[in-house]
Formats: C-alpha cells, structure tokens, sequence
C-alpha cells in the first residue's frame, strides 16, 4: 500500500502570537502550502492549529512553515507510560530511542515510576513506535490518572505471584533430586536403586524445561531480542546464564559422548533455582514498587466520582466528568468535595489537612474558597463550581508530584554513564571469566568455567542501580505531600540539600502581610474597651491602612462604634473629632505636645514598642492622655519556631525586606534573623539573593508575593508560600501547600534524609556488584578454594534490589524536625 493510500494523520499544533484573523489567515496558508496538508484549520481563542495530512507527514514540517510566517510553536511535553523495563539499561536504552526520534529535544525516562517525559515537537505515535522498536510497550498517559495504574501493577505482581508458586513446585523436586542426592548420602542411594542416573536427569530436564518455558518465558522472550539489537540488559543476562547451564546440561542427558572425560554433570537446578528465585525477587520488587507510589495513590483516591449539581429547579447526581465551571453543587456533611469552588450558601468546617497537612478544620461561609478533594465536616454547603478535570487544585498538585517522582538528579547522571556499558561488560567478564577458567583452571575445566561464567553473569544487578535514585525520590517526595511540602521539580530535592542560607520576604511570608492592633494600654481612669470604641469610631472615618487595623480590631471584639461629628483631620499630626460628646484626638507625640499633653506615663512602653520595631499612636479623650497604640504586621506564630529549627540544622537565616533599617533590626533581633537587607525596592530583591549566595553559599528564597517571583526564580531553590500568589508558584520550585513556615526546615530536612537514603542505595548497588562479580569469577579460588555457586549468586541478586527498595520505603517513616507547633529532639 502506498503513502497516499494510507488513513490521513491528524497535528494538533499550539501556536503563540496570534493576534487577529489575518493572522490566522496567514498561519493557514503558511501550513496549506507544506506538501502532504489535506487542510489547515487555525483557531484564534484556542492558539491551535488542526492540520489534515498524509500520513507520513514530518511533524517538523508543520512547525517549520508556521516559525517561517513568524510565530512560536511552544514545545509539548509528553508523558508516556513504558511497560516491560526491569533494569538501568533498558532506561538507556528507551532514552536513546526517544532521544533519536526527530523533533525530540528531550528525554528522561524513570525505572521506579515506570514512565518517560518527552519534551520537543513531535507525535506521540513516533514515540511509542521508537520504544516498540527497542522490545518494550509504550502508551500516552492522561493529565491526570485515575487508579489504573495501581490496577496494573496489582494485575503485574498477581501474574508474578502465580509464576513463582508454579516455578517453585516445579523446581523443588529438581533441587531434592540433585542437590539433595549430593548432601544426603542416603537418599542419592535412594535415588540409584529405583529410577537410576538417567531417569533422573530425564525427569529433571522435563521438570527444568516446564519452569524455563512457561514462568521463565519473560527472560528469553525479552533477553534475546535485546542481545541481538546489540543491547544486552538484565534479561539478557539471566538469558544466557540460565540456558547456558541448561544447554551443558542437555548435551550430557542425550549426547555426553561430546563432553571430555571428567565433565559430564547437570546444572538443571540452576537453571531452575535462578528462575525461580529471580521470579521471586520480581514479584517483591513489584509489591515494593507498589508501596513506593502509595503518595500518588492516596491523592488519586482523593478525587470524587460523582457530584450533587443544581440545574435549573432539579438536583441531580451526575459523574464528576459532567460538572462545568459555574455549576452550583450541593455538599452534605461528611461528603467530600468533588471539584473546586466558591461557597454561596451555608456554613460547616473542612478538613483541609490532606491538601495542606494542617489538622485544623477551616469554617467555611459564604465566599470561601473550596478545595476539591477536603471534607466536609458538620454543616451543609452549597458552593459554585471554579475549576473542574485537570484544572482543579488536587490535580494540579498530583500533576506536581508526578514530575517530581518522574525527575532526574544530578546525582544520577553517573549513575547513567556506569549503566550504559555495565551490562556489555558482565557478559565481557563472563567470557573473559570462562577462557580463563578454560585454560588455567583445575580438572575438570569446563565444568569450572561453565559455572563461574553463568554466576558471573546472574549476579551482576543492574536492577539496584536503576532503582537507587528513582524509589528514593518518589518516597521522599511523596512523603513531602503528605506533608503539604510539593517539589514541583526533583531536582530541588538535591539543591535544598545543599543550601547554606534561607532568605524570607517579610511581608506574608515572616508575617501576617497585613497591619493588625497589636497593643493599646489605657491610663487610670478610662477603660479599653471604651476607649478602642472611640478611638475606632474616629479612625473609621480614614482609609489609611493603621485605621483599618483598628477598626477591625474594634469589630472583631464585637463593639458597636458611636457616632462622631466634628470630624478633623490635620496633616502632619493626627485626627480628632466628637464622640458621645467628648473630644476624642489621635495621633503621634508630637501631636499630644501641641495638645500640651504629656506622654511621660507611656515612656518604657513608647520604648518596649520602639524596640519591636513599632510606631506608637497615643490617644487623648477630653483633653486628657488616654491610651497608647501600636498597630503593626503581626509575626506569623509559626515564625520564631521555623527559624529556630533552620539554626538547629546549621543554615543561616536572612529576610529581605522594603522596611526601614530600624524596624527590620527590630523585627531580626526578635526572631534571632542572622543577617538583614532592609530598604529594598521590589526589583532590588534578585540583587539582595545574589549578594547573598556571593557571601554565604547556595541559597533558598521564600516568598509569597507578585514582586518575590524574580527572586524565587534567580534562587538556587525558590519556595512559594500556598497561600500565595499563583504568579510566586509557578516561579518557585518548592510549593508549601499549608502556607507555615515550619514547613521549610521540614522540606529541607527531608531533603537532607532522601539525599543520604540515595547515597545508601547507591553505595549498595556499586559496592555489591563491585564485590561480588569478582568472588563469582572465581577470585577467591587460588587462596582460599572457594567458588560461588550460580544459585547463591541468583539468592544475592534478586535480594540486592529488593534491599534498595526497602531502604527506600524507610522513608515513609521519616519523621519531620517540626511537627504542630512541636518540635522534635
């Protein structure tokens, strides 16, 4: 069949620029005109080309003609999932075949979660046919997943669980038969009198042959295509140890006139014994691979299936897919909340703490935001839908942990270049391992050298270096999540690690970000609650932001203001005016002097304030001194604790801030702040960041604001408070979802924890394989006589990668530095 006369393919292209429809006429004409195009539809309010074309069209193409009438095409990251890799050098393996696929610019591939992200122009078909082309299978993932994926792996160690059992009742009365008739002397008798040598090897090769054929298929059937693409893994190796003792064991079953004298033995039990306890270390592997991903699980298992919507007059139950932003949707107590929204009727508390990790419910009312994903606790609600599907906070954050889990390290990078040529240079060893065994070892050699060289190649693990990083990252980051930390990129799970200094935004980020009433003494003779009712009846009158904090505070102890007439104003000095019939006057010292008033009485408060870093406000009602005050952004109360334990971890601690020298002083001395910028304007602050790691190292920046996103991105690792800006999120490259601060000792102490678990598992991969692919050579042979047997060598391999992956899974354990309010020893 011809290029033509195949189905028609179809490109969805975004395109950046577009400004007005003859843009879009001319990007049309630009794609009509590439050779292959049926037609072009551009969309001005999606930015999306749809092009029709043959099917062999080049992808490059498209974007090429659509760059050349001058817009972008932004590149598309594809999210595949990769079935059937079980080593380090299939992750090579598929990177270099999706590295290769034109239009690819990037691509990293993860053992642990399974699954490769490509960034670049191109189809996803391409890609899924390039990792065909390497022996594995490979499909497009959706934005967000559902619990399929758990479903697959549940179906994988299933499969494995049935496979081992029928591989060990298989290779039981093989292992008896052999090795039993060696240890025990009265059963090789046994054995002699009633079925004889023959017979029994006979039973053991139908035997052998049952476990290699049936549960061992995955070996061959993945292992030998592999060798002859030129690119051996660990199925390979197992491919070839295992059938190698199989095949000598065969020649002395029915031809053992080909064998010299001395050599005719059988190794059907290490055939056997290998499968087996390789299946058995698979099926572990699988079920701690399972255990690695239980984060994402739990938030997948967040999202609801079906929601209560209003439409018109009627309520109906539909599925969650249905619900549209702007829906209005019923919540019962106890339910959870299907999408996220806006409340519009009713009032109750949720239980935010799997988003944010904090366990205190939050009352909701009317115009609260509601997260999708919390609990409802007592009360009803009804709320108006804001973000549905993938737009949703939940899928955002799974979204966020996915890529986490899915990212490389620096610290990998060695690891990729060892991987590469390890497999080729075991089954060079092994070869090497037998030629020497062959000419210099003792009689019989070939039996020698046969099973050194399959023990060589059983035990060497590329499993356990391919698994090192990965499973540690999607513990530790999971781990995170539970605790409303998300690394938005793996990579800062390394840089924080490293960090030397924490530099804070004050405003929201150290503090409240808004003024609040933080003191008021009164003299003999008045009250407080009487005097802040007069003061903020006066102070109602201004929109400065100090008045407002008074007020508010008036409010918020449930006082009525009175009304004021006469009301005043003087630049310079302060406000007065007529309440309830006295004179009521607010302003600075200096205003009281010209009153002829004196504020003596107040002075070691005026002090103590001056000290905090407060401006004092006095107040005098009829002619008399009556009250200081002190209005100022209040410290966050998790503050002093956070910074506390960022000391008790080594790191010095800065904040950075656009308040006078004095006051910032004022606000460092009291939470214990090493080093202060003070008086810095907003595009000042990468400046103060780089000053900053010039003198101290790398360095972290947490802020919360519009004007912090330039810093947080110039950082080596900017963390964004939650609660704050999306604008300060999508700059930063650790999210704390809970917006306190006691969650940054925590991220980096976590960050510390998964560091040194990846250097564990690292240094186990390496020193196992660097010590015991000798000892199976035979390197303890001509001092001590000893040999390591293939089925020992099967033993240590299949424990070695299920013991990175349960020093992995010690993480799930890991307790943080700083718990609720907290802090442990």
């Amino acid at each position: 069949m011809t290029a033509a006369m195949k189905s028609p393919s179809t490109h969805a292209l975004p395109i950046k620029g577009l400004s007005c429809a003859s843009c879009v006429g001319r990007a049309e004409r630009a794609l009509a005109a590439v050779p292959g195009v049926i037609a072009a539809h551009v969309n001005l309010a999606t930015e999306r080309a749809d092009v029709q074309a043959e099917a062999n069209l080049d992808r490059l193409l498209l974007v090429a003609a659509i760059e050349k009438a001058g817009y972008d095409v932004p590149q598309q990251q594809i999210d595949l999932a990769i079935e059937g890799m079980t080593c380090a050098s299939c992750v090579g393996r598929v990177e270099r075949a999706l590295g290769a696929v034109p239009g690819v610019s990037a691509a990293h591939v993860n053992l642990a979660t399974e699954r490769a992200t490509v960034t670049g122009h191109v189809d996803p078909a391409r890609l899924i046919a390039a990792v065909g082309a390497v022996g594995f299978d490979a499909y497009e993932r959706r934005a967000v997943e559902d619990d399929s994926t758990a479903a697959r792996r549940d179906a994988e160690a299933a499969t494995l669980r049935r496979d081992v059992m029928i591989a060990a009742a298989l290779t039981l009365p093989v292992f008896v038969l052999e090795m039993g008739s060696h240890m025990i002397p009265a059963l090789h008798h046994l054995i002699m009198a009633t079925i004889g040598t023959q017979a029994n090897w006979l039973l053991q090769f139908a035997l052998t042959t049952l476990v290699l054929a049936f549960p061992g298929i995955r070996f061959y059937a993945h292992g030998f295509p592999a060798l002859l693409r030129g690119a051996p893994d660990m199925n390979s190796l197992v491919a070839v140890g295992t059938l190698a003792a199989y095949g000598y064991s065969m020649v002395a079953t029915f031809a053992p006139a080909l064998l010299p004298a001395g050599t005719v033995n059988v190794y059907y039990e290490a055939a056997a014994v290998i499968v087996t306890l390789i299946l058995v270390g698979r099926y572990l592997e699988t079920r701690a691979k399972g255990r690695t991903s239980q984060a994402i699980q739990r938030l997948i298992g967040l999202q609801v299936k079906t929601a209560r919507v209003r439409r018109g007059e009627d309520l109906a139950e539909m599925s969650i897919e249905d619900v549209i932003p702007g829906d209005v949707i019923e919540l019962r107590p106890g339910e959870r909340v299907p999408v996220d929204g806006a409340v519009i009727e009713g009032e109750s508390y949720i239980d935010e703490s799997m988003i944010t990790g904090e366990p205190v419910p939050v009352v909701k009312t009317a115009g609260a935001e509601v997260v999708g994903g919390t609990v409802n606790q007592t009360g009803a609600l009804a709320f108006r839908a804001t973000a549905v599907g993938g737009d949703t906070m939940l899928a955002q954050i799974i979204r966020m942990v996915e890529a986490a889990q899915g990212s490389k390290l620096p610290i990998q990078a060695m690891v990729d270049r060892v991987t590469l040529w390890f497999v080729p240079a075991v089954m060079a060893t092994a070869l090497l391992t037998f030629g020497i065994w062959v000419v210099f070892g003792p009689s019989p050699a070939l039996t020698f050298a046969l099973v050194n060289a399959v023990a060589v190649l059983i035990i060497a693990c590329p499993c356990a270096m391919g698994l090192a990083t990965p499973t540690s990252i999607m513990v530790g980051t999971g781990r995170g999540a539970e605790m409303g930390v998300l690394f938005r990129k793996g990579e800062a799970l390394q840089q924080l690690r490293d960090t030397r200094v924490v530099a804070f935004d004050k405003t929201g980020t150290l503090t409240e970000g808004k003024p609040a009433l933080t003191d008021l003494e009164v003299t003999a003779g008045f009250t407080r609650e009487d005097v802040l009712r007069k003061v903020a009846a006066v102070e109602a009158r201004s929109e400065h932001p100090i008045a407002r904090a008074i007020v508010d505070a008036a409010k918020g102890e449930g006082l009525t203001l009175p009304a004021l007439s006469a009301f005043d104003s003087l630049t310079g000095f302060g406000v007065a005016a007529m309440v309830e019939s006295q004179q009521v006057e607010i302003g600075a010292d200096r205003y009281m002097v010209s009153l002829g008033l004196d504020v003596g009485p107040f002075a070691a408060t005026a002090e103590r304030l001056a000290t905090e870093g407060k401006s004092p406000l006095y107040a005098a009602i009829d002619g008399k001194l009556a009250a200081i005050i002190a209005v100022a952004d209040p410290i966050k109360p998790t503050t002093p604790q956070a910074i506390r334990a960022l000391h008790d971890l080594g790191l010095r601690v800065a904040m950075v801030t656009g308040d006078n020298q004095r006051t910032a002083q004022a606000i460092a001395d009291q939470l214990g702040i090493d080093h202060v910028v003070a008086e810095v304007l907003p595009d000042g602050k990468v400046d103060a960041v780089r000053d900053l790691r010039t003198r101290y190292g790398k360095l972290a920046f947490v802020g919360d604001g519009i004007n912090d996103a330039p810093a947080l991105a110039e950082a080596d690792v900017g963390i964004a408070i939650g609660t704050g800006t999306d604008i300060a999120i999508e700059a930063a490259d650790v999210v704390l979802m809970a917006g306190t601060l006691q969650a940054v000792p925590n991220a980096i102490a976590l960050s510390k924890a998964t560091i040194r678990n990846i250097k564990q598992n690292l240094f186990w991969a390496f020193a196992y394989n660097t010590a015991l692919i000798p000892v199976a050579a035979g390197a303890l042979w001509p001092a001590f006589g000893l040999l390591l047997s293939p089925i020992f060598a099967a033993g240590a391999m299949a424990l070695s990668s299920v013991f990175v992956l349960t020093n992995a899974l010690r993480l799930r354990g890991w307790m943080p530095p700083v718990t609720q309010g907290k802090e442990l020893a």
